[in-house]
């Protein structure tokens, strides 16, 4: 006998066929998960000011607290009478507040031969260290000084040395950089391999 199938039950055996060919690992009526959707991850950056500097060197010889520094302009420079030992002579260099106010010093003045020009002739002073370095306070019209010592330039031969005649002395006050002017005639050896001058720190009057 011929069986005749309703169109809805044709439907539902297409269904079964469709899903038997698809294979058995996945279930008929089932919908395939759909994939998670990518997860963001938002990273804020924030960035330093465009014009930041970076940290200031530091100084080597840091000054202790206390009046302002003298400035060239605020002091006077003077040579002492010079005391000769053994090949070299030691003169005093003075330095008077000429100033209204107190001020300090504190170190190393830097001192060289110059010529009538004002050029440097040879090498400048090297630091002497027999004296530490200490602030010393100048009142309105008091001294501090440092010693400078002058080899002779006789000493070197002169292939060597070089000599020049020299009139005048380049100082610069500690922690300065305009110049004051002694005047001293002198042999200088104009070769700045060859060191003739040496100089300490700057010490109160009485040191």
């Amino acid at each position: 006998m011929k069986k005749v199938f309703s169109v809805a039950a044709r439907c539902a055996i297409a269904a079964a066929v469709s899903c038997a060919a698809a294979g058995s690992l996945v279930g008929c009526g089932s919908a395939t998960p759909s994939a998670s959707p990518p997860r963001t991850v938002t990273v804020t950056v924030t960035a330093g000011p465009a014009n930041a500097a970076s940290p200031a060197a530091q100084p080597s010889a840091s000054v202790p607290a206390g009046p302002p520094g003298c400035t060239t302009s605020a002091l006077t420079v003077s040579l002492g009478a010079g005391n000769g030992a053994a090949g070299s002579t030691y003169y005093p260099i003075g330095f008077t507040n000429s100033s209204g106010s107190a001020c300090t010093l504190y170190g190393f003045p830097g001192v060289s031969f110059v010529s009538a020009a004002s050029k440097q002739v040879g090498a400048a002073a090297t630091e002497d260290s027999t004296y530490p370095r200490q602030l010393v306070t100048l009142a309105p019209g008091a001294t501090a000084h440092a010693s400078l010592r002058v080899v002779d330039a006789a000493n070197y031969p002169a292939s060597t040395c070089k000599p020049v005649a020299v009139q005048r002395l380049r100082v610069f006050p500690p922690n300065q950089t305009t110049a004051l002017y002694i005047s001293l005639a002198a042999t200088a050896c104009s070769n700045p391999s060859v060191q003739i001058l040496t100089v300490q720190t700057v010490q109160p009057a009485s040191q």
